[in-house]
């Protein structure tokens, strides 16, 4: 939980630090995909968050593209843009003329998206970009770095888990570790279910004889 609050509290520094430095901001976040849904982190505004909204609903964006297609995106002037109508019809409402957005990427996994908006079309240049691109390998890392611990934390979860089914094989059947495991590989082989998805089952099946 401790790393979490401490990517997040990284992540807001982040884009703060956009709309401070990062010539022609005016609005900031991170913005994750899941599936289809759009999902915005750490945004300095609601508004933000509804710009995600949006092209989760439209289906259609900078924020969509940068994610899916892996490059950065800039709309100078949504009163002219033609790539994503409704969107920019849609975010001129809302008082956005313009956007860039990064994607945060790291040891090829595709991590998100750092959006930057503007309320004057053509404010971003040359600069605005070099210094989104600074920030967007700073949430990059931080989110990866997030990212490893939560893999980790899965991985003693599951080594605990099949460390846990072996024993019990090893009490009900009376045999060693060895082919105690060697009979949850095959089993999960045969069945065509995950190890460790095999051993919660074990477990669940183990605990439901001893305490019911």
């Amino acid at each position: 939980m401790e790393s979490k609050l401490d990517v997040e509290s990284v992540l807001r520094t982040i884009t703060a630090g956009a709309v401070a430095i990062v010539p022609g901001v005016r609005w900031a976040g991170i913005s994750l995909i899941q599936g289809r849904v759009i999902q915005a982190r750490v945004p300095t505004d609601p508004l933000v968050a509804k710009i995600d909204e949006l092209q989760s609903e439209l289906d259609e964006g900078p924020c969509i593209t940068a994610l899916r297609e892996c490059h950065t995106v800039h709309i100078d002037d949504m009163s002219q843009e033609t790539r994503w109508p409704r969107f920019a019809a849609a975010a001129l409402k809302l008082g956005v003329r313009t956007s860039l957005s990064f994607q945060l990427f790291v040891l090829n996994d595709n991590l998100g998206s750092l959006n930057l908006y503007g309320e004057k079309a053509s404010v971003f240049d040359e600069d605005s970009i070099f210094y989104g691109e600074i920030l967007a390998q700073h949430a990059a890392v931080a989110m990866a770095g997030s990212k490893a611990v939560e893999q980790m934390q899965r991985a003693i979860a599951s080594r605990d888990a099949i460390g846990q089914a072996k024993g019990i094989i090893m009490e009900r059947f009376h045999i060693d570790a060895v082919q105690a495991f060697a009979l949850l590989t095959r089993l999960s082989q045969d069945s065509n279910t995950k190890l460790v998805d095999l051993a919660k089952n074990v477990i669940d099946t183990a605990t439901g004889d001893d305490g019911r």
